[in-house]
């Protein structure tokens, strides 16, 4: 078992990367202030690791609520079925919820946590590669609204994130590959040696080698852990971990939440960011192919969907998040490892680079 931590002072929480780790009581159980507990999950993993950790907490008392499976359920009126079980129940403030299951599962079940009683206690255990490697660590949590992802939420950190490697055995291939893109991302923004990595260990990654995983997943955390550390509420560096997302949160909220993964939506957002990026000469266009080409090798889509509009892409990004003072801020790459927050890019570029993916 492999242990970081994100280091925020007296909030400060360690990431566990290991196998089997969800029969590990002591583990889990040292992190929850008192032994009542609900397990928030959805009807996919449920059938497949809920019954584990029952009988790992056996003693304790725990509650369950199983969610319906997908982001088009990542809403305040699914919320409310978390809500109605800790009232209903009696959960006083002091309970800790867990969250077993994807980067869906994870988001709602902090945000629950930060608003049941002004906030209680919550873990992360992610069973995706890409909750293990991006969403289940530096406190990001919410729902999506039906004009934007994730707009409704807040950062609230865990008490500890326990990443079962053994989880991503069940997990489907294009979940997978998901997951794969925000891997990429890291090598992408701030690191570039795991980029080269990433590209003679894809094949590795695609077939699950256990000790490729690992250290994908490691690395990827270290990555994440270290910028949550320096900037928590993402005023500045940790903004960069937005790379693509822009572009990908207008793909999912224009194509309906759940047809495409995030992950895929993302992947086609870092194509762009990383074309928008080269056509303001900053790239060279031997590295934008070997982006482009990365991506694909991960099963990932490099152009946006069929049927999205110049038009409507623009005006799902005007309403994002990184959007200040009416300008849409985009994370764009200065080269190989190096990304920026940019607000003075060419809007004539922009939309040259959109009218590619809305060919």
């Amino acid at each position: 078992m492999k242990t970081l931590t994100v280091q925020l002072g007296k909030r400060s929480y360690p990431i566990y990367i290991g196998n089997h780790l969800l029969e590990n009581a002591g583990l889990i159980l040292q992190h929850a202030p008192t032994k009542q507990l609900l397990i928030v999950t959805n009807d996919t993993i449920a059938p497949l690791y809920l019954g584990t950790l029952l009988g790992t907490l056996a003693g304790a008392r725990t509650e369950t609520v199983i969610l319906p499976d997908g982001e088009q359920y990542k809403n305040l009126e699914t919320m409310n079925r978390i809500y109605n079980v800790l009232l209903e129940k009696r959960f006083d403030r002091h309970c800790t919820l867990i969250a077993l299951g994807g980067g869906v599962i994870g988001d709602m079940t902090g945000f629950a946590a930060a608003t049941y009683q002004r906030g209680v206690n919550f873990i992360q255990v992610p069973t995706t590669l890409l909750a293990q490697v991006d969403s289940s660590v530096g406190g990001k949590t919410g729902v999506n609204h039906p004009l934007g992802k994730n707009m409704i939420g807040a950062f609230y950190q865990p008490l500890s994130v326990i990443a079962d490697t053994n989880t991503l055995n069940t997990l489907d291939d294009r979940e997978l590959s998901a997951g794969i893109a925000e891997v990429i991302k890291y090598g992408l923004i701030r690191d570039s040696g795991f980029f080269s990595w990433l590209e003679s260990n894809m094949d590795r990654l695609l077939n699950r080698d256990p000790d490729c995983l690992a250290y994908a997943i490691e690395r990827s955390c270290r990555n994440k852990a270290e910028v949550v550390a320096t900037d928590e509420l993402e005023a500045g560096e940790r903004a960069l971990l937005n790379l693509g997302h822009t572009f990908g949160h207008a793909i999912e909220a224009g194509m309906g939440y759940g047809s495409w993964l995030h992950g895929e939506a993302v992947a086609a957002g870092m194509v762009m960011a990383a074309q928008l990026s080269t056509a303001h000469g900053w790239l060279d266009p031997a590295t934008l192919d070997r982006i482009v080409a990365l991506i694909a090798k991960a099963k990932l889509p490099v152009k946006g969907p069929a049927g999205m509009s110049m038009q409507q892409y623009l005006g799902l990004m005007s309403v994002d998040k990184k959007v200040k003072a009416g300008k849409i801020n985009l994370v764009l790459l200065k080269h190989l490892g190096e990304a920026i927050v940019c607000d003075d890019y060419n809007p004539a570029l922009l939309d040259a680079v959109l009218k590619q993916h809305c060919d």
